[in-house]
């Protein structure tokens, strides 16, 4: 069998299972989810179930033990690991080939924040990441003002702890005004009648400091824990501006157009350590 362990937010549980469900066809395995994480992790809930996705969840005995550095805890590990399906670790943030050559059982560990790890079963991906359920009742009103304008365009504002925490800023950093109204500017020369919909977790500060276009729309952020509705409104546009976020991301690629425009942050991170070669797809604009 494949597992893949599942932590953070649903950007990065859509890359993990994606890269689980890659394998776990290329290999004629079957797939399982690893919640263990996510039972004590308390920044975000898995969302995942509101998607049709396909797996089971791993039972406790079929998880190997995390890697200890001691001596002593590495010994412990090898003994209770015997028996146990060998586990493979992200070794860098770029793609590695190796992952998907890979033909025994085994347990995914990483963020695996690349294409390159699914796109072979791009249809599949999109298929398992369709909403279960319909929209919710307000958000049917901005799926329907997006399919009556000739271009909608999403443009996502991520900022909540990439803000807040200084972790996260020092890592990841924040797109700055400047930077919308270049990518917002870059949209408008080429598109036919372009009309912007917004989506940020910091509504009031969008609004402050993004361009003001005619007929633009904010998408105003729900706390009904459905955020993957919000992610299907943005691939319901016809191009797309995404920040440094894999919300946004998944946004943009669950978008199935060969004509779409993805303009994307040149800086993917702000920490020169972090190495974003691979996360932004090859047909994708670096700003």
């Amino acid at each position: 069998m494949i597992i893949t362990r599942i932590v953070g937010g649903l950007g990065n549980q859509m890359f993990q299972y994606a890269v689980g469900r890659a394998l776990s066809i290329e290999s004629r395995q079957p797939l399982k989810l690893d919640l263990t994480e996510m039972e004590r992790y308390k920044v975000h809930a898995c969302q995942l179930d509101q998607l049709n996705i396909i797996y089971d969840v791993a039972d406790r005995r079929e998880i190997p033990h995390s890697p200890r550095k001691s001596v002593f805890g590495k010994l412990v590990n090898s003994l209770k690991n015997k028996g146990r399906i060998p586990q493979l670790f992200e070794k860098t943030q770029s793609f590695d080939p190796n992952i998907m050559n890979w033909r025994r059982p085994a347990h995914l560990s990483g963020y695996w924040q690349s294409e390159k790890y699914f796109a072979r079963h791009g249809d599949i991906i999109r298929q398992d990441f369709s909403l279960k359920q319909p929209c919710s009742h307000l958000r049917q009103g901005f799926l329907s003002k997006i399919r009556s304008v000739e271009t909608p365009i999403s443009v996502h504002v991520r900022r909540g702890d990439y803000v807040t925490n200084h972790r996260a800023n020092t890592i990841h950093g924040t797109c700055e005004p400047s930077w919308y109204q270049k990518a917002m500017a870059m949209m408008a020369t080429k598109a036919a009648s372009p009309t912007f919909f917004i989506f940020s977790d910091d509504p009031k500060w969008a609004k402050a400091n993004l361009p003001q276009y005619e007929g633009a729309v904010f998408v105003e952020p729900q706390a009904d824990g459905k955020d993957a509705e919000d992610m299907h409104l943005m691939a319901a546009c016809h191009s797309h501006i995404i920040a440094n976020s894999t919300f946004s991301w998944w946004g943009a690629w669950l978008n199935p157009r060969d004509d779409k425009r993805v303009i994307a942050p040149a800086q993917w991170f702000r920490s020169a350590e972090q190495d974003s070669t691979d996360i932004v797809p090859s047909t994708w604009e670096r700003l």
